[in-house]
């Protein structure tokens, strides 16, 4: 029974966080023009200079680093990992073509910025608290989160920073400073919702592998 409900638990809070995450990224960043760092601005990126599809420029980011996670933190997270991404791209897809609500904060982007940010930070730190990621760019996060010593959040920082850095050329100053305040915000709440990565590492240790996911599993 225990473990019935660790695992309902886990997979309950990785498709909230999934949902979350899919909800903000239409209905704030979309719906507002804020911008995208991580890989899926280096899929915009690619698109602006070289003409590459988006998709197919993160699909190369990811599959190497999907081979890389599978090796060091296990079946377990790749499977955690292939259910909360399935579940980010319907909830996406859902709200894209179902939903009636529209935000637009157009006119109060300071707003929309926190919003964005406590929200992606949200559901990406619960997906990740639970031994799950919803794409190469979270498991290079935690990867390198666990070998440089700084927080998932932080590496989240860096690099949306140098993806936005990198496509000041294209994209208007306002959006860019929104988009950078965003992604501040969210990699504060990123660390928090993860108990800054110690409480789900102890908690699985503590489980001996049968509660939540460590971060570090192998």
């Amino acid at each position: 029974m225990k473990r019935a409900l660790q695992f309902i638990q886990r997979y309950g809070m990785i498709l909230f966080g999934a949902c979350l995450l899919a909800f903000a990224y239409y209905h704030i960043n979309f719906q507002n023009h804020l911008s995208e760092g991580g890989f899926v601005g280096l899929g915009l990126l690619a698109k602006y200079i070289f003409d590459l599809s988006p998709a197919l420029m993160m699909l190369a980011l990811d599959i190497p680093l999907i081979l890389v996670a599978w090796l060091v933190k296990g079946r377990q997270f790749i499977w955690n990992t292939v259910v909360a991404s399935l579940s980010f791209t319907g909830f996406y897809e859902l709200f894209e073509k179902y939903s009636p609500i529209v935000l637009d904060m157009s006119s109060m982007m300071p707003l929309a910025s926190l919003l964005s940010g406590v929200l992606t930070g949200l559901g990406t730190g619960l997906v990740l608290r639970f031994g799950a990621a919803t794409g190469g760019d979270d498991i290079l996060s935690l990867l390198l989160s666990k070998y440089t010593g700084l927080t998932v959040g932080t590496i989240f920082l860096l690099m949306d920073v140098m993806v936005l850095s990198l496509s000041f050329w294209y994209l208007p100053a306002k959006e860019m400073f929104y988009t950078i305040l965003a992604v501040v915000i969210s990699s504060r709440v990123i660390n928090w919702s993860m108990g800054l990565g110690a409480a789900p590492q102890m908690e699985a240790h503590q489980g001996h592998g049968h509660g939540r996911v460590s971060l570090n599993h192998r």
